[in-house]
């Protein structure tokens, strides 16, 4: 294989990192989590990187703004209520569908 086959890898503006804690057997619930944003914000969303660390973290950050904190926000999130903070940083016109709930109409 030549260079010219080679590309460099995408510029990830819009990234998502899940930082885990892999002692806690937190891997599964971060992928889910990771497959949920990657299916709701296909064509938003450039990455979606798992972290592994230690500790009890689980943070979520889109960029450089923290979305979610375990600890801070007691406890992991819901699919709906990431998809939903995800949301309102990230393109807040989108709708999300039964993710905002059902409202009704006067």
């Amino acid at each position: 294989m030549t260079s010219d086959n080679l590309s460099a890898p995408p510029h990830a503006s819009h990234r998502v990192v899940i930082h885990y804690c892999n002692l806690c057997r937190w891997m599964l619930r971060a992928a889910w989590l990771a497959q949920e944003l990657l299916s709701t914000f296909d064509g938003e969303l450039d990455e979606v990187a798992l972290h592994p660390g230690t500790g009890g973290v689980f943070e979520i950050w889109l960029g450089d703004t923290l979305i979610w904190e375990r600890q801070r926000d007691g406890g992991f999130p819901e699919a709906k209520e990431l998809k939903q903070r995800v949301r309102d940083q990230l393109c807040p016109d989108k709708p999300l569908g039964h993710s905002d709930g059902h409202k009704r109409t006067p």
